[in-house]
């Protein structure tokens, strides 16, 4: 019987929806509606051409807040170019440098 309801159980969660991230081309957004999009999505895939490597894609992944990190990451600014600004300020989340944190901010502690 246990092994009946761990296999329900496990196909359950397996057969969980999937929540695919969102992608966009920066420069075909404004920046406004760049940060609308994260605020809205919460996190998503922003993709943009290198002005110093042309045909070069870059791309990351930013997010609306501190919620949308991992365990040990904590948030840092970023800009990517918009169509109408060549540094949009965003968020994206970055290991956290413990050895600069104070103890109280320490991710486990």
């Amino acid at each position: 019987m246990y092994r009946l309801i761990t296999g329900v159980a496990l196909g359950l969660l397996l057969a969980g929806p999937a929540h695919a991230i969102s992608r966009y081309q920066t420069m075909s957004m404004s920046c406004a509606q760049v940060q609308a999009a994260l605020k809205r999505d919460g996190a998503a895939i922003l993709r943009w051409q290198s002005k110093r490597t042309p045909g070069l894609p870059l791309y990351g992944r930013y997010v609306s807040d501190q919620r949308f990190c991992e365990f040990g990451q904590v948030i840092d600014l970023d800009t990517v170019p918009t169509a109408d600004n060549p540094a949009c300020t965003v968020r994206q989340c970055i290991q956290a440098d413990v050895e600069n944190m104070p103890p109280l901010l320490m991710p486990g502690r």
